[in-house]
């Protein structure tokens, strides 16, 4: 017995839980934000096939956007800001579960299919999720700020990407399709996931979701890819 218990004192009152269900519904509607931009971003990289013009006048359009009722370059500081928010959100949640779950499950698990898909499928979205962050840093070092471009011109989207992703620096390119594999891993167990969580799901509709998810994730990843494979084999 503690001193205080034999003092007659009162335990000190444990600090309130945030409840699962809350973080889970955190981690989904933040997905959604992100998701979102991540599809308009893939459609706005895509204008490169287009041709120069196309991809540099889309660049000058998202700082111009909404002018004058806001600041040039307004609307894309508040995407930034709400993006920056969605992934603290989601970087949050995601580990306060993590380490809920290892906590109830200190042991690993002996075997079982449901159990080793469940494992299997936390990693890869743990590691994913790590995989993409050091990406965006570096993504945004090179193409937004333009310190770790070798042409860094500001609103010079076609050199930046056409100089970023030169066959000289192959590994660049590789190391940004490993990194959008690994947004595509994500993708699909996140929308998945996040279908549960925001009760869309049932063992109905199960199959057909996994389905969208994945041809989702694909079409995705390959949208994303395909920009810089084209600049390093020379089809841009």
């Amino acid at each position: 017995m503690s001193d205080k218990s034999r003092a007659g004192g009162a335990a000190e009152p444990r600090r309130p839980r945030t409840p699962s269900a809350f973080l889970k519904f955190v981690m989904a509607v933040s997905g959604v934000f992100l998701l979102l931009y991540v599809v308009l971003h893939m459609i706005g990289n895509l204008k490169i096939f287009f041709g120069p013009e196309s991809i540099d006048e889309y660049a000058a359009w998202l700082r111009t956007l909404l002018e004058p009722a806001l600041p040039y370059g307004g609307m894309l500081w508040i995407v930034r800001v709400v993006l920056l928010v969605s992934v603290i959100a989601h970087i949050w949640a995601a580990t306060v579960l993590t380490l809920r779950a290892r906590r109830a499950r200190p042991i690993k698990y002996a075997g079982g299919s449901h159990q080793v898909k469940g494992s299997y499928a936390a990693r890869t979205m743990r590691w994913g999720g790590v995989i993409i962050v050091l990406f965006v840093v570096y993504h945004i070092l090179d193409l937004t700020v333009g310190v770790a471009n070798p042409n860094g011109v500001h609103l010079e989207a076609y050199n930046n990407i056409s100089a970023g992703f030169a066959p000289d620096r192959w590994y660049i390119t590789l190391f940004y399709v490993l990194a959008v594999v690994a947004l595509g891993l994500h993708v699909r167990h996140g929308i998945f996931s996040g279908m549960q969580t925001l009760g869309w799901s049932s063992n109905t509709r199960e199959r057909t979701i996994k389905t969208v998810a994945t041809v989702f994730a694909a079409v995705l990843t390959l949208g994303f890819i395909s920009v810089p494979l084209a600049v390093t084999f020379g089809v841009v």
